[in-house]
């Protein structure tokens, strides 16, 4: 069984957006109720449906990977993109819920310097650097 969430949306699978809101809660660091609207707000209502739904899937929930493996996997995904700002910090303090120090993440960011290049580790690195400063921050 289907169900169409937003006018326009594609039909999505009961379950499955669910668990998409809540990958992207923490990633976002928003309360669930609030994801879908924060979302759309962000990339649109149909886009938002298609994430959910992508994020509700194996990809985000299949016990192969632990939350600690996602993230360097993302990371690393983004930083081989020089994706920055919200999109890499969001991933960095998820890292850190998900156990990756800021020890693990410079290890990360000099083993990815090697094999990405130093011009787009070292700007994903700034933004370590910078997630890690806003949680000590936060924290204290």
């Amino acid at each position: 069984m289907t169900v169409a969430s937003t006018p326009g949306a594609p039909a999505t699978t009961p379950g499955r957006r669910e668990l998409g809101i809540a990958a992207y809660a923490a990633i976002f660091g928003v309360s669930e109720p609030e994801l879908p609207a924060a979302f759309a707000a962000r990339v649109g209502p149909v886009f938002t449906e298609e994430a959910l739904q992508a994020a509700g899937g194996a990809a985000w929930s299949h016990p192969a990977l632990t939350g600690r493996d996602r993230s360097i996997a993302i990371i690393t995904a983004l930083t081989a993109l020089g994706v920055t700002g919200d999109r890499l910090r969001g991933h960095l303090a998820l890292a850190g819920r998900h156990g990756l120090d800021e020890d693990a993440l410079t290890t990360l960011m000099t083993l990815l310097a090697v094999y990405l290049g130093y011009a787009r580790a070292s700007v994903a690195m700034e933004s370590v650097r910078t997630t890690i400063a806003s949680s000590q921050h936060d924290g204290a």
